[in-house]
């Protein structure tokens, strides 16, 4: 389609229409503000319109894709509510609008390390604790004492027996000069019994 070029001659701003008196031509062309899409500011009555012709339903002219003269589009994201009371955008514009004020409400999906790191923390802390305290519980271990076997030793017992010629060994000669009356086996009196025998 071809670009025309035309001076808005009216404006009906609560309809939100107009009509544009075109360079080349004689009647005038109807405009919706639903074609000036992404201008910076409203249409007033003497902009210049550069807009291609359309046809509505009944056949009648109408000024389509559309852009004042001058002024500077800006990128509006207009809820897609508000826009179809406008005009009917394309599938792709609104998967445009729909993926631009979507994106930032998704949560990102991230891996939480921190009870991870946590774990290996604790791990590590117990694991030194123990092996530093090991030495210094150590020392609380009741010491191993080295113990020689016992011989059974034999039992004596008073029976009447006076002289070291009586004795069968040193053990019962010294039981029976500390623990039996009236034993002839001390000479001396030193306390060893039956030096010369045994």
């Amino acid at each position: 389609m071809a670009i025309e070029k035309g001076k808005l001659v009216r404006w009906i701003e609560d309809k939100g229409f107009g009509f544009i008196k075109p360079e080349r031509g004689k009647d005038d062309i109807f405009i919706h503000i639903s074609a000036l899409k992404n201008m910076s500011r409203k249409p007033i009555i003497g902009d210049v319109i550069h807009y291609q012709i359309s046809f509505d339903t009944n056949g009648k002219p109408r000024a389509v894709n559309a852009r004042i003269e001058g002024v500077s589009r800006a990128l509006t994201l207009i809820p897609l509510e508000q826009n179809h009371k406008t005009t009917n955008p394309s599938p792709a514009k609104q998967n445009l609008y729909r993926n631009l004020t979507t994106r930032g409400n998704k949560p990102k999906k991230r891996l939480n390390l921190l009870p991870v790191l946590i774990a290996i923390g604790a791990a590590i802390f117990v694991y030194n604790k123990i092996t530093k305290e090991k030495p210094f519980l150590d020392q609380f271990k009741m010491p191993t004492v080295e113990t020689q076997p016992v011989e059974p030793t034999e039992q004596f017992q008073c029976q009447g027996k006076v002289w070291c010629s009586e004795m069968s060994s040193y053990d019962e000669a010294i039981f029976y000069l500390r623990n039996c009356p009236d034993t002839k086996m001390d000479g001396d009196g030193d306390g060893e019994p039956c030096e010369s025998q045994f």
